[in-house]
């Protein structure tokens, strides 16, 4: 063949592009099998509970306003009777919460989903009730009210698996429905008779407390959305991998391999969460976003400013909360994902440690070898992704490695000429395997050291390359000795003229 060098090349070229359509093709497994995770998930989340979001417990009245109107003149003169519905709501000035946190697996086929149990007791106290006295807009008018519920909002109410709920150390009948029309899921308790009787006649109310025991399963997430006035809130899971989010952060936390604690204060001079609840705002899954709820009119009657919003109001937003996430931060899918996305680069380097042994050793690998050890370096991500769903990540990661690399070290022995190279090999694939884990680990340095891992790389094939003559070395490759490029003597021209033709 007259230019070998440009054949193998070309050849390599091809090996190259069919190892890429590979590991293509591995991407896409992972893609599916993380989708089928995901609709393992939603499975759970339809048959147990999705993410929780927990509002309350608030106070909650319907009040009546009657008046007469009276038109027309003498004989023409007609009196009707007019009568308009005010809800109103009370937040509470302080919210004292203890949660725990216990976590339930739920598994459909392989595939694990993080649910959970939690059990809340809840602390509320209003200064006073004069919130909830209604104000007359019409003159001689007659107000009548029902008596206020303690009502209690989840964002998804199948979760509910215990509520009590107490004021003042009497215990209330527990309904379903929060009697809330933006919050339909959750539960509430009607107040005794009496209880707002100072209020009604315009008397100075005292302190009035109320208790929430609440147990609550959900998946994934859980969150609070603080709208008393001081809200203090504790939480405490032995899940050590917590991603706390909303939109405020602990104040205190403490995260170990045992679990964490986490606590928050917010009141309502950061967060405009009370007065979202007074507006009628949604109630949204924990990381929903803010402006993704679309909800009924906004009819509450916010007590600053003591008029009723009938009228149709805009999409609501989302009350604000604050929570955590119970991640798996070892997800075997996003780690496949990721690696295989070191799968050219892995296969690349692989390549050039061969080439190297090629150019300094004088010996010859067949395109077909090449793809042979790339195959072994694709299949070990085809392993990678299966082994990790039925054990650990790092246990799988090793068997793979191990596996490859012993394959490798194998089959790099006879294609290089001796065990000693084919062991110097295998232990270069190794140390590619355990920086690529480390890649895979450190996810905030894996650009830093990815690059000093090129950099290293190309700083070892130049020194060993140094004193290479190229040009000869490509000559030799044609079969071309440099001899036979050197013109010969003016004498054996002249001697053999014949050679000439």
């Amino acid at each position: 063949m007259k230019f070998p060098l440009m054949s193998k090349a070309l050849a390599l070229g091809g090996v190259v592009l069919g190892l890429m359509w590979a590991l293509g093709s591995v991407q896409d497994v992972v893609h599916e099998r993380e989708a089928r995770r995901g609709e393992a998930e939603r499975s759970v989340v339809n048959s147990l509970a999705g993410t929780q979001s927990l509002l309350g417990p608030v106070l909650l009245r319907h009040c009546t306003e009657t008046w007469t109107q009276e038109s027309g003149r003498g004989a023409d003169r007609v009196v009707s009777t007019e009568q308009r519905d005010i809800e109103l709501a009370l937040a509470p000035t302080t919210l004292k919460g203890i949660t725990s946190v216990g976590l339930e697996p739920r598994h459909r086929g392989l595939f694990k989903v993080n649910g959970y149990a939690a059990k809340a007791q809840v602390d509320v106290a209003w200064a006073d009730l004069s919130g909830l006295v209604p104000k007359a807009l019409h003159a001689n008018a007659k107000l009548s009210c029902d008596a206020p519920v303690v009502s209690v909002g989840v964002s998804d109410g199948r979760g509910i698996r215990l509520a009590r709920l107490s004021v003042q150390g009497q215990e209330l009948r527990v309904k379903s429905g929060t009697q809330h029309p933006a919050h339909a899921q959750g539960f509430h308790g009607r107040l005794p008779e009496g209880l707002m009787a100072a209020a009604d006649l315009g008397q100075p109310t005292q302190g009035f407390s109320g208790q929430l025991m609440l147990e609550l399963a959900g998946t994934r997430g859980l969150s609070i959305a603080p709208v008393a006035d001081r809200s203090d809130v504790s939480m405490s899971s032995a899940w050590p991998h917590p991603s706390f989010g909303g939109r405020f952060l602990p104040s205190e936390r403490q995260v170990s391999a045992q679990g964490f604690t986490a606590t928050w204060r917010v009141t309502s001079l950061a967060t405009s969460a009370q007065r979202d609840f007074y507006k009628g705002d949604a109630l949204c899954p924990h990381g929903t976003d803010q402006t993704a709820a679309t909800m009924k009119a906004r009819r509450y009657t916010s007590v600053d400013s003591g008029e009723p919003s009938e009228a149709a109001a805009p999409p609501a937003r989302c009350i604000e909360t604050f929570g955590v996430d119970f991640v798996d931060v070892v997800n075997p899918y996003v780690l496949s994902d990721r690696a295989t996305k070191y799968g050219l680069l892995f296969i690349t380097l692989t390549f050039v440690g061969v080439i190297l042994v090629e150019v300094l050793h004088r010996l010859r690998v067949h395109p077909i070898q090449y793809l042979l050890v790339g195959l072994a370096l694709t299949i070990f991500f085809l392993l990678l992704i299966s082994l990790s769903e039925h054990m650990a990540f790092l246990r799988a990661y090793a068997i793979a490695a191990v596996a490859c690399t012993s394959l490798l070290t194998f089959y790099a022995s006879h294609i290089l000429g001796g065990w000693g190279r084919g062991l110097a090999f295998g232990s270069a694939t190794s140390m590619l395997y355990g920086t690529l884990y480390a890649l895979l680990q450190m996810e905030q340095s894996s650009l830093v050291l990815g690059s000093i891992m090129l950099f290293v790389v190309l700083a070892i094939v130049m020194v060993l390359t140094r004193r290479i003559d190229w040009y000869a070395l490509i000559q030799q490759m044609r079969g071309v000795s440099l001899d036979d490029l050197v013109a010969p003597e003016p004498a054996e021209l002249s001697a053999k003229p014949g050679q000439l033709a």
